[in-house]
């Protein structure tokens, strides 16, 4: 039997959306990263302006990227003060310092699996910087390939650098992950722990401070560790494979994404992954477990029963 006529413009049209969607998310990938072999040909443009990303002290001093400039997760993307991003004047007088104009295109990169540079890719896009990349496979596949570094601060020219308009709704907040707990709100919630982590097995991971009273996860989230998203060298895995591993648990771009971990550098990676490359409607929720865990009156769920002690 012969489909109708109807029928086969339907399966047409249904055809060439699912091919635009596809195309549209592996070119979303490509203009979000880039190789190394691609920054070390362009080390020297005027208009490239690389930051360095890293948590653990020293890194940086010790050797980076030629032309590097380091931006401190701890003291510069983060509020001294107030539990909070920085703010925006104080993100503009970072950007003016290191060189950033309107033509600049900014790659981020750093250790630690390029956690914090994906998390300062989320604040640069909050803010609404234009044309920020993640160098993919971050400082360990730069150095891994015996790529250029020096350990010499670069001379960079100051400039006046102005935000334009920015975008909050890119971050979760407490009330926003409650309401799609108890569902009364739409969407998806998606912890990117350590399985142990996420049944209550563990507070932490191995020798992480423990920063939360209860153990578990927040209730309807699904778990995709980070670490499934990237292959053996720290590079993302394709779009097409990344599709089919958030798809794998529920997570197909249908609904608003929020994802979270224990203080949200973590989730900022998976953040990247579903949002710059899949191109999905996507929220990072700093607050995370940490503040989550430690909430009076929500709800969550712990598989294994693990209590805290103050032992």
């Amino acid at each position: 039997m012969k489909p109708s006529f109807g029928f086969s413009v339907w399966l047409k049209a249904a055809f060439a959306a699912l091919t635009l969607l596809s195309v549209s998310a592996f070119a979303a990938g490509e203009s979000a990263l880039v190789t190394t072999d691609w920054l070390e040909k362009n080390l020297k443009d005027p208009n490239v302006r690389i930051i360095e990303v890293s948590v653990n002290p020293g890194v940086y001093e010790r050797a980076h990227i030629p032309g590097a400039v380091n931006f401190s997760w701890h003291t510069d993307l983060n509020d001294k003060v107030r539990r909070d991003i920085v703010s925006r004047a104080d993100f503009e007088k970072l950007l003016s310092k290191a060189g950033v104009t309107d033509k600049s295109t900014i790659v981020l990169y750093g250790d630690t699996n390029n956690w914090f540079a994906a998390w300062g890719a989320w604040v640069f896009d909050i803010y609404g910087v234009k044309n920020v990349k993640l160098l993919d496979g971050g400082r360990v596949k730069w150095e891994a390939e015996n790529r250029p570094q020096d350990n010499r601060v670069p001379e960079i020219k100051a400039t006046k650098f102005a935000l334009g308009k920015g975008d909050d709704k890119l971050r979760a907040r407490l009330g926003d992950v409650v309401a799609i707990a108890e569902g009364k709100t739409s969407g998806a919630l998606l912890d990117i722990r350590s399985p142990d982590e996420y049944s209550g097995k563990v507070f932490a991971p191995a020798g992480i401070q423990e920063l939360s009273i209860r153990a578990g996860h927040i209730p309807s989230a699904v778990n995709v560790p980070w670490g499934k998203a990237v292959n053996a060298d720290g590079t993302f895995k394709s779009a097409a494979e990344l599709k089919a591993l958030y798809a794998d648990v529920g997570i197909d771009g249908k609904k608003p994404i929020v994802t979270y971990c224990r203080i949200g550098e973590r989730s900022s990676h998976s953040w990247f992954a579903l949002k710059k490359i899949l191109g999905y409607n996507v929220k990072n929720y700093d607050g995370s477990w940490t503040e989550y865990g430690n909430a009076v009156g929500v709800p969550i769920v712990n598989q294994t029963g693990t209590i805290w002690s103050a032992k």
